[in-house]
This record gives C-alpha cells, structure tokens and sequence, in this order.
C-alpha cells in the first residue's frame, strides 16, 4: 500500500505544485493530503486495474484523480461539521479561514479535470476511457453531494430509519470506493460485466467502511484516530450506531441518549456516559456485525475474478477496513 500511496503522493505533489500561486490557496489545498492518510481509495484503483490485466502503473494518474477528489470532500465535510482536527492536524478552516479553505476545496475539484485533460495522459488513456474515467467522478461527487445533504437533513430528524441511513452511506462514502474499483477496472481494460462486480466489490467494502468509521469515533484511541472521540455524538449524527440505541433502548436510555446527542458543548463526561450506554445496549457490536457482512459481501465478488497477487491484495484491503484502528 506505501508504494502505491508514494507514487500516488508524487502525482499529485506535481499537480498541486509548492509554486502554485497564491502561494496560501495552494499550501492550504495540500494541508490534509501531506497530513497522511491511507490512499485506500487510489489503492483499489490501482489494484483492480491490475486484477483485470492492466498495469498497475498506468492506474495512478486515475488514482490520483480519485484522491483529490476525496481530498476536496474531506474539506468541505470539515467545513460543514464545523470539524477542528483532521488526520491530526487543524483542519483548513481552522488553521486559515473559512473562505480559503472553500476555495482550496474547490482547486483540488478542478484540478481533477486538469488531470483528465492534460496532453500527456494520451500515451496513457485513449479519449474513450478519459471520458469514461470522467463520467463515473462526475456520478460519484454528485452522489456525495446528496449523501451529504442527507446526512445533514439527518441530524434535524427526531428518526431516522436504518434503511435511511444506508442510503445515506452508500452515496456519502460507498459512492467514491465504488467508483475507484470501476475506474481501475475501465483503467485496465474491464469488460461490462467485469466492471459491474467491482462495483459491487466497492460500494460493500464502502458501506463497510462507513460503518467501521462510526464504530472507529466513538471506540478508538483519540491520538490514533486523528480527531475528538465522541464528535458523531455532538454533530448529532444519526449513525447506524445511535438508530440502533434509540430502537433497542428504555424510555429512560433514550432520554439519557437524546440529551446528549447533538450537543456541541456536551462535555467529555457525558459523552463518554453515552458511549458506555450505546456498548451496554450492544449497539456497537451491532454495526461491527453489520460491517463484517459487508466486507463478507465485497469479497465474494471477487470469486469470479483470476487468482493473482492483485485478488489477495484486495481481499487484504477488505481485512484492513475491518480491522483497522484509525
């Protein structure tokens, strides 16, 4: 995964280029990228270039693109969740100001264009699979633009269903693994029905993802995590978590539940009283349980692809997405 995060990384260095002026618009537009990050999106783009044939190399101008597009919905996501730290840094808005970080946002949106368009690429990716590489980006952020609308409806709603919040997620979060899985397949080659089972390898390992991410806020050690514990529970995010609470729980449970949720003041106490509610309730390993058969699903669909380093290779990224503790 680090070579693929470096050669990814150098791309893009190049594209969001230390010349670049404003020299603030472009410092502020790579903070989050040099801040770390696991590249997991540009990785399954690489990945399933090379399980349908391609060259693994040849993906990570694609690749690239993916991860300047997640870059530039992390910033604004921030900017919507009024989010202080990312990836253990001040997120942009923080450490410059809101404007600047709306602006940087907006520069890695357009330079995933940029990408697509440059001369160069046509050694690489005829006219036909830059159009196709273009329409499934243009699909995935129109998609995490309405998952995210969703999910700040959500946090007005008394409910939500669990049907709900699965619709919200597989266009918030699973839209973009999706997508990175059918990109490396056009990338190398794929044929159509090739192309429908990665993007059903994506979009599961993608809801996995999310659900493990809900888990990962309110179970995971603070430092290592990057950002606050508890920072779902103060947005008053309706996660799979917090419906299953309110669904299994006494009239009194979920008083102790709504009092808290989405108070932005709630102190460290009361978030931790919540979460120790939401284990007692078994709400958590619920979503655990819930992941796990996501990434149970996501790697049955690779049964019909060749045995190869790229199938294992993948099949051990679904493990990291469970297992991981960031």
């Amino acid at each position: 995964m680090e070579e693929v995060k470096s050669k990814v990384d150098s791309f893009i260095r190049k594209v969001v280029d230390e010349k670049g002026r404003p020299e603030t618009l472009y410092k502020a537009a790579r903070h989050i990228i040099e801040a770390g990050g696991k590249r997991l999106r540009p990785y399954l783009v690489c990945k399933t270039c090379g399980l349908v044939g391609g060259v693994e190399e040849q993906a990570v101008p694609a690749a690239a693109t993916v991860e300047l597009l997640h870059t530039f919905t992390l910033i604004h996501d921030d900017i919507m969740d009024q989010d202080t730290v990312r990836r253990g840094v001040e997120t942009v808005h923080k450490k410059w100001n809101l404007p600047t970080a709306i602006i940087a946002g907006d520069l890695l949106f357009a330079k995933v264009f940029e990408v697509l368009g440059m001369v160069g690429l046509s050694d690489l990716y005829s006219c036909e699979v830059k159009l196709s590489i273009l329409q499934l980006l243009t699909e995935a952020a129109i998609l995490i633009c309405e998952g995210q609308a969703l999910d700040m409806e959500f946090e007005m709603l008394s409910e939500v269903s669990e049907s709900e919040y699965m619709e919200m997620i597989s266009r918030k979060t699973a839209a973009l693994f999706e997508v990175s899985a059918k990109v490396g397949g056009v990338v190398g080659g794929a044929s159509a029905d090739q192309l429908e089972r990665l993007g059903d390898f994506g979009r599961n390992a993608g809801l996995a993802f999310q659900i493990v991410d809900d888990v990962l806020g309110l179970t995971a050690d603070e430092e290592e995590l990057g950002k606050p514990i508890g920072s779902d529970i103060r947005e008053g995010k309706k996660t799979i978590i917090v419906i299953h609470a309110l669904r299994n729980s006494s009239e009194r449970e979920k008083a102790k539940i709504l009092e808290v949720l989405g108070d932005k003041k709630a102190s460290r106490h009361k978030i931790g009283e919540v979460i120790a509610l939401l284990k007692s309730l078994g709400s958590i390993e619920y979503a655990m349980n819930k992941a796990k058969d996501y990434a149970i699903k996501a790697k049955s669909t690779l049964q019909a692809f060749r045995d190869c380093r790229e199938k294992e290779d993948l099949l051990s990224l679904v493990d990291l997405i469970v297992l991981r503790r960031r």
